[in-house]
């Protein structure tokens, strides 16, 4: 089950059932299931102070993944910065929800397994996110 909380923003996402639909969808994909997973839609102080109190990173980011799977079954938390994902849209020239949904199967994709540090796996990743952007149309 998927559920969406806000914190420290007032942002509304508005596509919840396509989203499930979707990543439901990327889950059997890869020959997983989906588990509970929390996404967590919050401001850049935040996820600043989420960042700096758990992973000891004193930094912003647009996502952090925590991993709760077991077996193939997806479980996890994925807090979202909403304030890095609008600047990297228009930092990237791209649609915020276009740039939102990257984020959104980017943690999907951590809790499947995926990595990116190495330039490797960074290329793994990001052919695994526009793949499955693709398919989010048809769901």
């Amino acid at each position: 089950m998927i559920t969406y909380y806000t914190e420290d923003t007032s942002f509304a996402f508005k596509e919840k059932r396509l989203t499930n639909r979707w990543l439901k969808l990327v889950a059997e994909s890869e020959i997983r299931r989906l588990g509970d997973i929390s996404i967590i839609f919050c401001s850049d102080s935040y996820i600043l102070d989420v960042n700096m109190k758990y992973l000891q990173h004193d930094y912003f980011t647009d996502i952090i993944t925590f991993d709760y799977c077991e077996g193939n079954r997806l479980s996890g938390d994925l807090f979202i910065s909403v304030d890095s994902v609008r600047e990297n849209a228009s930092f990237y020239g791209t649609e915020f929800a276009d740039e939102l949904n990257r984020v959104i199967v980017h943690g999907i994709l951590h809790l499947i397994g995926y990595d990116d540090h190495a330039e490797e796996d960074i290329a793994v990743m990001r052919a695994k996110e526009n793949y499955y952007l693709s398919l989010r149309t048809q769901v």
